[in-house]
């Protein structure tokens, strides 16, 4: 920490507000390309993320042109496999839980409330297998974005780590916002994270956290149009004096 940073002014929290308020899960990007400069720009300001001891445990992978469309290859015909032989799941499992083994109230409801807001608004009806699947798989075309991060940290790491790249991510996102573009974290990568690893030269030692496409937001798509409700500070806040 610097003086400088302890005494500058936010003259406009207006506008930090604002990056943070319209951050949203993009499901539809336009091919508009992304400079490496602006990405390097993002991933600078980023850095600046808190993490215990300052480890700073992040990895980061840009994929552009062709290594992304490689990866979108290999992971769609592997999604596609798994779907017409659901045996193939213990081929791909994620190296640790991001979602509970047993959902719960009140995320189970706050799930379905997801889940099916954006079948609803896609028009995909309750055992519409194949648009289900069809949908899901648009994660792994980056929903079209021309930017695909991958995050990995090391597994000698502990479970703390997993915390601080959660501010790192953050700060991913709000900065791309105060830039014009958009992202959506991607956890559903994680199962597929055998093919993954070796498509960007990842060590033995690193574990796959998420993904991230990121890029310009196609604000005519109507999955775009999708609003995720947010609990009131109320709900989540028990005041102790």
């Amino acid at each position: 920490m610097t003086h400088a940073q302890v005494s500058t002014v936010v003259s406009d929290p207006a506008s930090v507000d604002a990056a943070i308020e319209s951050r949203a899960s993009v499901r539809a990007f336009l091919p508009t390309p992304v400079s490496r400069e602006l990405i390097g720009d993002i991933l600078r300001v980023a850095t600046r993320a808190p993490s215990g001891n300052n480890a700073q445990p992040w990895k980061v992978y840009v994929l552009q042109g062709a290594s992304r469309d490689g990866l979108v290859a290999k992971v769609c015909a592997a999604h596609d496999a798994l779907y017409a032989d659901p045996s193939l799941a213990a081929q791909y499992r994620e190296e640790y839980d991001y979602y509970p083994r047993q959902w719960v109230s009140p995320y189970i409801e706050r799930r379905r409330e997801n889940g099916w807001s954006l079948y609803g608004l896609l028009g995909i009806t309750k055992g519409d297998k194949d648009r289900m699947h069809a949908q899901h798989q648009r994660n792994f075309r980056l929903f079209d974005a021309p930017v695909g991060l991958m995050f990995t940290v090391d597994k000698v790491m502990g479970q703390g780590s997993l915390v601080d790249y959660g501010m790192f991510l953050q700060n991913i996102m709000v900065a791309a916002r105060a830039r014009g573009l958009h992202t959506c974290p991607q956890a559903a990568w994680n199962g597929f994270a055998s093919i993954i690893l070796p498509h960007i030269g990842a060590g033995p030692g690193e574990m796959l956290v998420c993904g991230m496409a990121l890029g310009h937001a196609d604000e005519t798509a109507v999955v775009n149009g999708l609003a995720t409700p947010r609990e009131s500070v109320d709900t989540i806040t028990t005041w102790l004096d």
